[in-house]
């Protein structure tokens, strides 16, 4: 999965790496691979990654290097569980190419006739868009990423509902754009068709018959292994620090799934043999060719001066494909808090790399594949880990520069039109979730049900976004999203604009009273009739809610929000207040947009 917040590869200080023996003999053209590899560590400051190689049919090279718990020194071995994250996305299309290949779905129908609760933003993409377009990113909807990273739910019925509240940025099959819910679909329409699991379907159809016994489809399973990773990121760019694992089951389609790369290279071996392991066909060979073949254009990936021999990218089903150097490359990397992957193989050549790193956003993957293919390929030796070391550098210093020429429209000497405690309250977008605003001595902060977040005012009633650690304190650095409320016609906060996806307009997030449980004596209290301007406005209940009925007008269902108060709940920003006197309910007051009308109690 796509790392959310970049991180800047520069080196500040080594680490102590200790790599561990491998009982597999490299050939001579990786001799003297250990050094190269284990110099990486030091180059990235990463705690520790394991690589595999295979060719053909049987592993070359596999081999763990630092260490997979930090603090404990425990070492990285070739059967080490690392997170791969969107490498997870192969391994889901495939169980689609195995139903095709039994005649129960074809990938060219439409998705929603193998998935009738599916939604999408429009009809038009409802009736378009097919299986095969949500394989190959090209939907029309861009990332939205956002929706399941800061509002996760292990839900995928909830995930699922939200789609259709996601706006696309272009036409259908007008460009290709990666999109994680178009995969979480896909595990969803092979539920769907066999009556069993994502998870029963991976571990039947694919772990089961290429004997991954140790890879698992979720962290709650991947915290209980021996033999399992601890996920780090840098730490100011400098110091080595432990992150939480973070919970996608609900995503799982799209890149749950944990493994080693002594299992991983079991996956590889079967794609360089056309879909069979052991002389077994796993994967049906016409879907294995067919997802190495070009479907959509990436981008044009035009040869550059520095590499003119690797150019063109386009992707397949679940793969993405390169020239490197000359030879036809498929590949997919996985990123996830706290790890990173990458899985390659050269069909061509029946050559296949795995590593696995569990350093956060790590450039390892990269370095350490490309390095690796050289060698098995006999081609020209590129340090590649320099060259990812200066494009790191120098991405750097762009955005420097970008931020020291960048213009501030902040209006000095302004402040938020309400006092802070008026912005609290829960605010909600059905495509997102929910956004919970409080105050915290003189300050508002923002909750998603993943993380809580410093609201830095900028001015009026616009706030920046800011971070916020235990150990490091409130992130005062400038810039970053804004945060924007709006007001409704009564003068009170009634929502707030996000720009969580920059390719369409901002995501709105509207005010959702938070409901209150009132017994039904204590709501007994309210009922009777009011006199509202010569009418007679009547109270009552049903059951344990209370209703207002106004002459000629539908009744109204309240939702009650504590003082006396209650929220007409299908009319936005009208409300009813009673009026008390000790025990005695004396009158109420009808608060709408255009003002406030009093009824005395009859």
């Amino acid at each position: 999965m796509k790392r959310l917040i970049p991180l800047s590869f520069i080196l500040l200080f080594s680490v102590f790496a200790t790599a561990q023996k491998s009982k597999i003999q490299p050939d001579k053209r990786l001799s003297g691979l250990d050094t190269a590899l284990e110099k990486l560590l030091k180059d990235w400051n990463a705690a520790g990654f394991a690589v595999a190689v295979v060719e053909k049919n049987k592993v070359v090279y596999s081999k763990g290097f630092g260490y997979r718990d930090y603090a404990a020194k425990k070492p990285v071995t070739p059967n080490t569980l690392f997170a791969i994250g969107s490498c997870t996305k192969a391994f889901t299309a495939s169980l689609l190419g195995m139903l095709e290949k039994d005649g129960k779905l074809s990938l060219d129908k439409k998705a929603t006739e193998y998935l009738p609760a599916l939604h999408f933003f429009n009809s038009d993409m409802n009736e378009k868009i097919t299986v095969r377009d949500m394989m190959t990113h090209r939907t029309g909807l861009p990332r939205h990423d956002y929706s399941w990273y800061l509002f996760p739910t292990a839900s995928r019925d909830s995930l699922r509902q939200r789609i259709q509240y996601l706006e696309p940025n272009t036409g259908i099959r007008e460009r290709w754009q990666y999109n994680n819910f178009m995969f979480l679909t896909q595990g969803m329409i092979t539920e769907k068709i066999t009556g069993k699991s994502w998870e029963e379907n991976i571990k039947g159809k694919i772990f089961t018959p290429l004997g991954m016994s140790r890879s698992n489809l979720s962290v709650k399973n991947m915290e209980q292994d021996d033999d399992a990773s601890l996920g780090y990121s840098l730490k100011k760019d400098s110091s080595i620090k432990q992150l939480d694992y973070f919970n996608i089951d609900g995503m799982g389609p799209a890149g749950s799934i944990n493994s080693s790369v002594t299992e991983m290279a079991n996956w590889i071996i079967t794609w360089i043999n056309n879909g069979k392991f052991n002389g077994k066909e796993i994967i049906p060979e016409s879907y294995t060719r067919e997802a190495i073949s070009a479907q959509m254009a990436v981008g044009g990936a035009l040869p550059e001066k520095e590499s003119p021999d690797i150019y063109f990218s386009n992707y397949g089903l679940a793969w993405f494909l390169t020239s490197y150097r000359g030879h036809y490359r498929v590949e997919h990397g996985g990123n996830i808090d706290g790890f990173s992957a990458s899985t390659s193989f050269f069909p061509s050549d029946s050559i296949g790399i795995v590593v696995l790193t569990n350093q956060n956003g790590s450039a390892i993957p990269s370095a350490a594949r490309n390095l690796i293919a050289d060698r098995m390929l006999k081609l020209q030796y590129r340090n590649w880990s320099n060259e990812l070391k200066l494009a790191a550098a120098k991405a750097t210093l762009r955005a420097k520069e970008a931020e020291k020429n960048k213009t501030s429209n902040r209006v000095a000497g302004t402040k938020p039109s309400h006092p802070l405690k008026d912005y609290e309250g829960v605010f909600n977008n059905p495509g997102y979730g929910n956004v919970e605003i409080y105050q915290r001595n003189d300050s508002l902060f923002a909750k998603t049900n993943k993380d809580s977040l410093w609201l830095r005012h900028y001015h009026y009633d616009v706030f920046e976004i800011k971070g916020f650690d235990k150990e490091e304190g409130l992130d005062t650095s400038s810039g970053g999203t804004v945060l924007n409320f709006a007001t409704r016609d009564d003068g009170k906060i009634g929502s707030l604009n996000l720009t969580l996806e920059p390719s369409v307009k901002p995501v709105e997030f509207v005010y959702k009273p938070i409901a209150r449980s009132i017994s039904k004596e204590k709501l007994q209290k309210y009922v009777g009739e009011y006199e509202l301007g010569g009418m007679t406005t009547k109270v009552y209940l049903k059951g344990e809610t209370l209703f207002v009925f106004v002459p000629g007008q539908p009744e109204y269902e309240t939702i009650a929000l504590g003082d006396h108060t209650f929220k007409l709940k299908v009319l936005e920003g009208y409300s009813v207040k009673f009026d008390v006197t000790g025990d005695n309910v004396t009158g109420m007051r009808f608060i709408q947009p255009n003002g406030t009308f009093k009824a005395k109690r009859k």
